[in-house]
């Protein structure tokens, strides 16, 4: 048996589409342009390849892209000045602040300066706090795309056996509540997990989330089981540089019923999932329905 692969490219570019529809229709039906607002600090290199790209697809979608950029030595009360004047700006829907933030920021009180209802990154206090009592709340964009796949392959996802395997506040805590919120029964594993190969042997649904390349081998998961692998990962191999994911794909592919590549699995819903959230949150902010299919 091999596993189908679920083809991440494929499913962000209809989710986009979706968001394009949506945008439209603000447009057309109430005179609305939803708004994304992007702040880097700085000029670390993999950040300002997101913020281009984040920008690019936010046009292409037909949103308004707002960019700010800041030099690295920029003072922190500057940064949250810039912050709270987008937070007043009716124009402004979704607020992401990029990450990581140079040392001399503090990036909690960074984030938990953005309004919560403009967090699209789904990282402010309340937001996660909403999310964890099963409220309506911003949902991080991965955890978010990940959900996505799995209702779309599985339908149902009530009653499975899940394990997320990473405990972090972007991924690992956030996918857990999700999971919890369509009646899964859900374990979250980690490094210090006794018999961790068999914890994740018995998930229907296996969530990896832990930044280390290729921890999981085939021979941890159930046959049959779907693996989201959220693990991005550069190394060296035969003289190359590679990108692989937290699964040791060549093995796992050939066991799971279905899995995520690396790349091209869950890396490209998570910019489709930050245009999803500001339509959800434009909405929200002018009190119309909600888009169907965009939100957990």
């Amino acid at each position: 048996m091999t596993a189908q692969i679920i083809d991440g490219k494929a499913f962000a570019a209809s989710v986009r589409e979706k968001v394009t529809g949506h945008v439209n229709r603000l447009k057309e039906e109430n005179g609305i342009t939803p708004g994304l607002a992007v702040v880097l600090v700085g000029e670390d290199p993999a950040s300002q390849v997101y913020v281009r790209s984040k920008g690019k697809q936010t046009v292409e979608v037909g949103m308004n892209s707002f960019e700010h950029k800041l030099d690295v030595d920029t003072p922190e009360t500057e940064l949250l000045t810039l912050i709270d004047k987008l937070n007043n700006d009716r124009d402004v829907h979704g607020i992401l602040v990029q990450l990581p933030l140079p040392d001399h920021m503090n990036a909690d009180k960074v984030i938990n300066a953005i309004a919560p209802e403009k967090d699209v990154d789904g990282f402010h206090i309340s937001n996660v706090g909403l999310l964890g009592t099963g409220q309506k709340s911003m949902v991080p964009c991965t955890p978010l795309g990940s959900l996505m796949m799995l209702r779309d392959h599985l339908g149902s996802l009530s009653g499975k056996d899940a394990v997320v395997i990473g405990r972090s506040n972007i991924v690992g805590k956030p996918m857990a509540q999700l999971l919890l919120g369509e009646s899964c029964t859900v374990t979250i594993a980690h490094s210090r997990t006794k018999d961790l190969p068999d914890v994740v042997r018995r998930a229907d649904i296996v969530i990896a989330a832990v930044g280390r390349p290729e921890m999981v081998p085939g021979d941890w998961i159930k046959p049959g089981a779907t693996v989201i692998d959220v693990g991005i990962n550069r190394i060296e191999r035969n003289g190359k540089n590679i990108l692989v994911g937290d699964v040791d794909f060549a093995s796992a592919k050939d066991v799971a019923g279905a899995i995520t590549p690396v790349p091209g699995g869950v890396g490209p819903m998570t910019i489709a999932c930050l245009l999803a959230n500001t339509v959800t949150a434009c909405c929200r902010a002018n009190g119309l329905s909600e888009p169907e299919g965009l939100t957990a």
